[in-house]
């Protein structure tokens, strides 16, 4: 077989075979201690997952189009997610109390600080500048900022219920108001103003569509929709496996053990993390944050409505108010996105800072 033949069956077959075994796999290991060598090999599994759902998210975007192939898979992302925490809550008793709020917190200093830095660093290393739309973007960081400050900030101060949570009216209120925020948005970046999110020129018309490859084909697509919900659900699963190493590890280098949420939310977040680099190195900047500020949105939009149903029959007070520090951390996230985001152009200063902002949440996760 000539050698590009070989090439070219490689790199359609693996997406596929892939989420496969890394579902045999999960459905082998889910609910059993495992040893060092079977948790590496599920660690790698773990990362071929990862890579055949950013191969068949941007397949099925390229079928799409954007901004819909971005919203699928910050969306199918977040469901999953959001499937995982309410699971874990549910089984997991009283000392989960506040784990939707950290897991929430984690996933938007993840996405507005790592992701967007990492994005804008990367295309602006290659391409000097990297351009993006300020409308549509200043929407989705409007809309984030919004959501993180009724749903985790306002619970710290509200009086109706003792500790950092709300009361039942006040929980049900957030939830709508989510729900709202979320729905309206979509409808915006989807129908109303869908050109607010398309990639931009230097000049700030929206950019060409990319021809390097035709578009797949309808059953291809819905494939790889499979594909990718299966890798995604493998993903997240095995995350869950690989946890109590995870724990293990934390505890004997002495971290905090809320320390372990934010490395579940770093693997289950490194898709999008993926699927937003390549973005940017081919000059896609604006689909690198229509990832990372829809990935936030769906975060809170349907993780806090989910929890507010679950909260029926959780046991124990369910904690979503932020301590001071990390009012802080988001409170100087929220100025300084809206100053990257408002001239529609960064450079690798502004990809630095929110990296840096980010290296300050992990080290003050670390260190309370």
């Amino acid at each position: 077989m000539p050698r590009s033949d070989l090439r070219t069956r490689l790199t359609t077959t693996w997406p596929v075979g892939v989420p496969v075994l890394a579902v045999v796999v999960l459905a082998l290991t889910w609910g059993r201690h495992l040893g060092l060598v079977p948790v590496v090999l599920v660690a790698l599994v773990l990362a071929g997952a990862v890579l055949a759902a950013v191969q068949h998210a941007e397949l099925i975007a390229h079928r799409l189009g954007e901004p819909f192939g971005s919203l699928l898979l910050a969306v199918a992302v977040t469901v999953i997610e959001v499937a995982l925490i309410v699971t874990l809550m549910v089984s997991g008793g009283p000392k989960t109390e506040s784990l939707a709020r950290d897991t929430v917190f984690a996933a938007v200093m993840i996405t507005t600080d790592g992701i967007v830095g990492l994005a804008l660093l990367a295309g602006a290393r290659r391409f000097h500048v990297a351009h993006f739309n300020p409308e549509g973007t200043g929407a989705a960081l409007a809309t984030v900022v919004s959501l993180s400050t009724l749903s985790l900030v306002l619970p710290t101060f509200t009086s109706s219920a003792q500790g950092p949570r709300f009361s039942a009216p006040q929980l049900a209120f957030a939830a709508t108001a989510s729900l709202v925020l979320y729905a309206l948005f979509v409808l915006t970046q989807t129908v109303r103003h869908r050109d607010f999110f398309l990639p931009v020129t230097p000049t700030g018309e929206v950019a060409p569509e990319a021809t390097h490859a035709e578009p797949p084909t309808a059953g291809a697509a819905w494939t790889s929709l499979g594909m990718l919900l299966l890798a995604l659900v493998a993903v997240v699963g095995l995350a869950k496996v690989e946890s109590p190493s995870i724990e293990a590890g934390v505890k004997a280098v002495g971290f905090p053990p809320s320390f372990v949420g934010v490395v579940i939310a770093l693997l289950v977040l490194l898709p999008e993390t993926l699927a937003a680099f390549r973005a940017a190195t081919r000059d896609r900047m604006q689909i690198s944050l229509n990832l990372s500020y829809g990935s936030a949105m769906a975060s809170i939009g349907l993780t806090i409505p989910a929890i507010a149903v679950a909260s029926i029959w959780l046991e124990g007070p369910l904690l979503l108010g932020l301590g001071p520090v990390q009012i802080a951390l988001l409170a100087l996230t929220a100025v300084v996105s809206i100053l990257t985001v408002v001239p529609g152009r960064a450079t690798r200063l502004q990809g630095a800072v929110h990296l840096t902002l980010f290296a300050a949440f992990l080290f003050l996760s670390v260190s309370p």
